[in-house]
């Protein structure tokens, strides 16, 4: 159902460099990229995230309730991509850890304050 998810950047150069290295351990890589934007995605097919610069010319900013969640195949992989964003300067917003039922999920913020998540329905 979703195809991607576009995240403004008031920091071009190193929120690619921040999403390169993160994504990069999901397999993750750029697919498509201009001067303006850059994809990245496991494949064209599948949902990817993306950074901008704002169409409009203005400031980029976070948006308030709004949060990117990255599905991972398991808690060790949350561990290591919770630890992998804050090791790039993300900033932290929940350590990994069981958050009901099946649901294990870490959050943070990327560096310029977006909201992300990752995190695994198990067993």
């Amino acid at each position: 159902m979703i195809g991607y998810v576009m995240l403004g950047t008031n920091n071009f150069d190193e929120a690619a460099n921040f999403y390169d290295e993160l994504l990069g351990t999901l397999g993750a890589g750029r697919f498509m990229e201009s001067e303006s934007f850059i994809v990245w995605g496991t494949s064209p097919g599948a949902p990817s995230i993306s950074i901008c610069r704002p169409h409009d010319g203005n400031e980029a900013t976070v948006g308030n309730g709004v949060m990117v969640a990255i599905a991972v195949d398991s808690r060790e992989k949350v561990d290591e991509f919770y630890a992998k964003a804050l090791e790039l300067g993300g900033k932290d917003e929940g350590a990994p850890g069981q958050r009901m039922n099946n649901f294990y999920a870490s959050y943070f913020r990327d560096l310029d304050g977006n909201k992300l998540n990752a995190f695994y329905f198990g067993e």
